[in-house]
């Protein structure tokens, strides 16, 4: 079980985080959310935010209630958290043409310009930025790390659910967590154009 653990969900923005979160809550973990962030078409299930987890590292004693619970962290802010918790950390790795395509439509949804980088330029930048961040989770003591790919979750939720209830200590409910898996919101599945600019 998960202790007095900090258990973080993370990743690159557009990658499934969110469905990660809903997974870990339905096997029986408590969720540090406050809703601020309300449910949209991008998310129709919810985002799972904790707002103060955005002001890293000059707010982290929010810290102190995410014992115990699960609590999403974005990539770019994972190596910000402190070193006095102890941390499981599950990161869902998504092919970069998806999160790339998922961000598009969420730009184009909003009415926000989608062509300021080029997609080469965006999907080099982000398989940088993932190595870099999951090499230095690694070089962290206090951190346990546990990377997921998000089309291994898709295709096998059952597997992903006992993945996921081994490495959080066991004792969770797995069907529940594979349950929680919606195929139908995997909306974007390597098929758009990298290369735009």
């Amino acid at each position: 079980m998960l202790g007095t653990h900090v258990t973080v969900v993370s990743g690159l923005p557009r990658s499934g985080t969110s469905m990660l979160m809903r997974m870990i809550e339905a096997g029986g973990v408590a969720v540090l959310s406050d809703g601020v962030r309300r449910a949209d078409e991008d998310n129709p299930r919810g985002y799972y935010e904790w707002e103060a987890a955005k002001l890293l590292p000059d707010q982290a004693e929010w810290l102190a209630q995410a014992r115990g619970r699960v609590v999403k962290v974005i990539s770019a802010l994972l190596d910000r958290l402190p070193s006095n918790e102890q941390y499981r950390v599950v990161f869902l790795e998504r092919d970069i043409v998806e999160v790339l395509a998922s961000q598009r439509r969420m730009l184009e949804r909003r009415g926000q310009p989608t062509d300021r980088v080029s997609d080469e330029m965006m999907a080099a930048g982000f398989r940088k930025h993932v190595l870099t961040v999951l090499g230095r989770v690694r070089e962290r003591p206090e951190m346990q790390l546990l990377v997921l790919a998000h089309a291994d979750v898709m295709a096998s939720p059952a597997a992903a659910a006992q993945r996921l209830d081994d490495f959080l200590g066991g004792g969770f409910d797995r069907e529940a967590m594979a349950n929680a898996v919606d195929s139908a919101l995997w909306r974007q599945r390597g098929s758009a154009l990298v290369g735009r600019r």
